[in-house]
């Protein structure tokens, strides 16, 4: 029987970036403002850690300094997929050496691969390495998505845990559920679906919303764990005009925006990310005001 590598909420972390090269401190300084606020788990080098951009070398480095600050606190899930299987083999291995606790692995983008190729693309991955794999569908940034029927071939892999799944499609997650054994777990890789997904047999959620509200995002999947989602779906219904402010430019230019006007010094976006345009550092600034996350002044 498989266990969850967490059930909660997992914070997708932001890579602080200054001169050109991670800042480490501020890394540290965000990782402990998650733990603090409760979260379950940490994901470094994902789509929000801006991995795509950062070479091989930073990524392990990056992977090795969250082991080694969070230190057993929480389990830490380092980003490990590429379009390239051999690429994603080598990454995965490298990031286990790392400490890493568990792989989130993402479905090949450009290529574009069948659902064939996805069995085959994981199933390597998964058979290099002894920690547990989750799964991530993003058809919206990859060009492809992962089949209900696909996630049942691939839930029978020792080393396959679960998935984040951020397709957008609730008919998909309510059909892996329905395919798939109960040790395979769902996480909603769409803060706006926590609750939604949670209803459908999922675990939690791979958030972005928490590297700024963790505590929140904490409540909310609490309250999913106790089956109050009265209370869960009114919370998720307060969230949800912070988590559209989150996307009105792609992920994770509004964050890091947001996370600035605050008064966290995570340093510059990487190109071919840029700052967001006047409209929408408008919208960051009222949504911030409007949910009283600005620090008083006397």
């Amino acid at each position: 029987m498989k266990q969850p590598i967490f059930t909660g909420v997992a914070t997708a972390i932001i890579t602080p970036f200054k001169g050109g090269m991670v800042d480490y401190n501020a890394l540290a300084r965000q990782l402990d403002f998650q733990i603090k606020g409760g979260v379950d788990a940490i994901v470094v080098c994902g789509t929000t850690g801006e991995a795509s951009t950062m070479s091989y070398h930073e990524r392990l480095r990056t992977i090795e300094y969250c082991v080694e600050h969070v230190n057993g606190r929480v389990p830490v899930i380092a980003g490990s997929g590429s379009n390239s299987t051999e690429n994603a083999v080598a990454l995965s291995r490298d990031a286990r050496r790392s400490g890493a606790n568990a792989l989130l692995t993402v479905t090949p983008y450009y290529n574009k691969a069948t659902q064939a190729g996805l069995i085959r693309h994981f199933s390597v991955i998964a058979d290099a390495v002894d920690i547990p794999l989750i799964l991530y569908s993003v058809p919206s940034r990859t060009g492809v998505a992962i089949a209900p029927e696909t996630y049942a071939a691939l839930a029978r892999h020792g080393n396959i845990a679960g998935t984040k799944e951020a397709s957008g499609s609730l008919t998909t997650v309510a059909r892996t559920r329905a395919l798939c054994p109960a040790d395979f777990s769902i996480w909603s890789g769409n803060d706006d679906e926590t609750v939604p997904i949670w209803a459908l047999g999922g675990k939690g959620v791979i958030s972005v919303a928490a590297n700024l509200i963790p505590e929140k995002m904490h409540r909310l999947t609490t309250l999913c764990a106790k089956g109050d989602f009265a209370a869960a779906g009114q919370l998720q219904v307060q969230l949800k005009a912070f988590i559209d402010m989150l996307f009105c430019e792609v992920n994770p230019i509004p964050v890091k925006t947001a996370m600035a006007e605050l008064g966290w010094d995570y340093g510059e976006l990487r190109l071919p990310l840029c700052k967001p345009s006047e409209e929408h550092l408008a919208l960051i600034r009222k949504t911030l005001a409007d949910y009283n996350l600005y620090p008083e002044t006397e």
